[in-house]
């Protein structure tokens, strides 16, 4: 490989449709053995684990060997890990159809920055569709609008820039910040809600924590002591934030009580459904949100357990004026008038321009399987979660956090001396870890360390789950 870099025909190689057509084929074949294998081998590791210096050793020494790409690629595929196996019930990373891996390489290779119309024709197009889908799915009316954008993060922290631009006394965009401004938020939301607020310049203090329930959901009744209490601080309140689901254990809030407070006190009302917004494709599900039809803003995350391969999030806002208002600037270069409202120049309404082609891994799956599949892997992987979870509260030795609503399961081994509890639920991750058997990961809740699964795998199986329980028996037994 080396000798055709070097050479002087290496730009036209590099070019060559018939050498993309051999090795694409042979790539493609390679993936799929790989996935049947991890599928159907539960004896196949779901995590290769190393220790990082080990690995970057590996890397480095691979880097500088004369390998080449087809076994670079065989490689990357051993010293990955395999969220289409099983067995894989650790962080919320959607195990994607592979149908939308193809339209990623589609994406890839055709390169439309999508900021701009004439650079991303077809993918400004299905990207309305599809937000349009979600709206509905919402329960907004034609006058919503929402794009799609590169995660969670950036999606909640556009949701604010634009609650600042419709709730701030002032024009912050263009004056910056001459008041104190706050959002409420649960103590239990996804960290980047505390990072978008402090990028905003809120300072930790204008990032007010409601506490939870004893079910962890956001308690309502404390919502007016605290707006009070930060209105005699000198604090311009200006959002309210509502989980759907919580990270870490899963809880909806209760989205009416929320919407109702923010009505009340002139608030933007939005709701970080990144993870659990999924179950409006659900009919059995669906209910967990209530309410969401009455948030100013609302985003859900597409690679999580709607399927598609990360990053790519979608924004949906009630009023569609809400969306081109948030970054209204100059750029002559890209269109004639920052003030016209153009669904087709997405550039107008987020952080990106070169923006991947994120819209087709979607559409991709809707053609091929309808919509409906949406809505049955969120109900197949929150029933399995259920069972999990009635499994684990028959063992005597183990003790379930709380009972799911969500595909997240917190529990710990306790069959051991208090003192001792969290470092053999520690202990016990990282035996799984290294052993590759299963992946989990751990949480702290009210200071205690349980041991945390999120089943994002629709071919996870009782048996699998079942395994797992044995497995931590038999890890404590050999201690």
């Amino acid at each position: 490989m080396e000798k055709v870099l070097l050479g002087s025909n290496a730009l036209e190689k590099a070019y060559d449709p018939s050498d993309f057509r051999k090795l694409g084929h042979q790539v493609v074949d390679m993936l799929a053995d790989h996935i049947e294998m991890v599928q159907t081998n539960a004896e196949h590791p779901v995590i290769p684990y190393k220790d990082p210096e080990d690995e970057l050793a590996y890397w480095q020494q691979d880097f500088s060997s004369d390998t080449e790409i087809l076994d670079v690629f065989k490689n990357i595929l051993n010293h990955s890990i395999n969220v289409h196996h099983p067995r894989y019930m650790g962080h919320q990373v959607a195990v994607p159809t592979l149908v939308s891996g193809l339209a990623g390489l589609m994406s890839d290779l055709l390169s439309n920055g999508t900021g701009v119309y004439e650079m991303g024709m077809a993918a400004n197009a299905i990207e309305k569709i599809i937000t349009d889908k979600v709206a509905h799915r919402i329960g907004y009316n034609s006058d919503a609008s929402g794009f799609l954008t590169s995660g969670g993060t950036l999606a909640n922290l556009t949701a604010l820039l634009a609650a600042r631009k419709a709730k701030a006394p002032s024009a912050v965009w263009e004056l910056g910040h001459r008041e104190k401004l706050a959002v409420l938020v649960s103590e239990e939301a996804h960290y980047c809600i505390d990072r978008a607020a402090r990028i905003l310049g809120m300072g930790s203090e204008g990032i007010i924590k409601i506490p939870v329930d004893d079910h962890f959901k956001i308690n309502t009744s404390l919502l007016t002591s605290y707006y009070n209490r930060a209105k005699s601080e000198g604090y311009h309140v200006i959002a309210l934030i509502g989980c759907a689901c919580s990270t870490a254990t899963g809880s909806y809030d209760d989205l009416q009580s929320l919407a109702d407070f923010a009505e009340e006190h002139n608030l933007w009302f939005h709701i970080d459904g990144a993870h659990g917004g999924a179950v409006v494709f659900s009919d059995h599900y669906k209910y967990l949100v209530n309410g969401i039809s009455r948030a100013d803003s609302v985003v859900i995350d597409f690679h999580k357990m709607l399927m598609t391969p990360a990053l790519n999030t979608g924004l949906i806002f009630k009023k569609s004026e809400e969306a081109y208002t948030t970054f209204e600037q100059q750029a002559q270069y890209l269109w004639d008038s920052q003030h016209t409202k153009e669904w087709y120049n997405s550039g107008k309404r987020t952080f990106e321009c070169t923006k991947s082609m994120m819209a087709i891994k979607i559409y991709a799956i809707l053609k091929t399987y309808g919509e409906e599949i949406f809505g049955h892997n969120v109900d197949r992987l929150y029933q399995m979660a259920s069972v999990f979870a009635k499994m684990i509260d028959k063992r005597p030795d183990f003790e379930l956090a709380l009972m799911p609503e969500a595909n997240i399961v917190n529990f710990r081994y306790t069959n051991v001396h208090q003192d001792d509890i969290n470092t053999v639920n520690a202990e016990i991750r990282q035996r799984l870890i290294k052993s590759g058997t299963f992946y989990i990961v751990q949480t702290r809740i009210h200071g205690n360390l349980y041991l945390r699964t999120t089943i994002m795998n629709p071919l996870t199986k009782e048996s699998d789950l079942i395994a797992l329980l044995d497995e931590i028996e038999k890890i404590v037994l050999k201690q």
